[in-house]
């Protein structure tokens, strides 16, 4: 029975994700630990494509979960710890960057786009008259009253035809 076992519950453990984080890695305060994984979280790793730090087995990823820590331990604040490492690294390693200098651009470009466009579908629609008809000439106007006068063919009664 155990035999049976034994391989279902090996694929089944490898199957488990890791966690990248060492036993090394851990603070003692679980307070703080829970910071620095928080903090981690929010941190791109440089050499992944689009994977946390927390999450990363890379080798630069564990250094910035140590660094992580290491300014936790001397009393940064959690901004203070992302401003040293975006100040490092770029503004790249942030999640969320910050709504300042080029980004302010890039955060405020989308809105303006949108206010424009919806400007200009504003303007469109004012400026644009609805077609006024053209009066009928006086050979159309006489033509519509002998059409009109003609009896329907589908009516089998032969009455003229009403104006709709």
């Amino acid at each position: 029975m155990l035999r049976r076992l034994a391989p279902l519950l090996l694929l089944l453990a490898t199957a488990l994700p890791l966690p990248a984080v060492q036993p090394d890695e851990v603070l003692a305060d679980p307070a703080l630990e829970s910071r620095a994984r928080d903090l981690s979280r929010e941190l791109r790793c440089p050499v992944c494509q689009g994977e946390n730090i927390d999450d990363s087995g890379a080798a630069v990823a564990r250094d910035l979960r140590l660094l992580v820590r290491e300014r936790l331990m001397a009393g940064d604040t959690d901004s203070q710890v992302l401003d040293y490492i975006a100040a490092r690294y770029g503004e790249y390693v942030l999640f969320s960057p910050r709504g300042r200098g080029a980004n302010l651009i890039l955060y405020a470009t989308g809105p303006v786009v949108l206010l424009i466009a919806l400007g200009g579908v504003l303007i469109w629609f004012r400026r644009r008259t609805a077609a006024q008809p053209t009066p009928l000439s006086a050979e159309e106007e006489a033509r519509l009253r002998r059409i009109m006068a003609e009896p329907d063919p589908i009516t089998p009664s032969g009455a003229p035809r009403s104006p709709r």
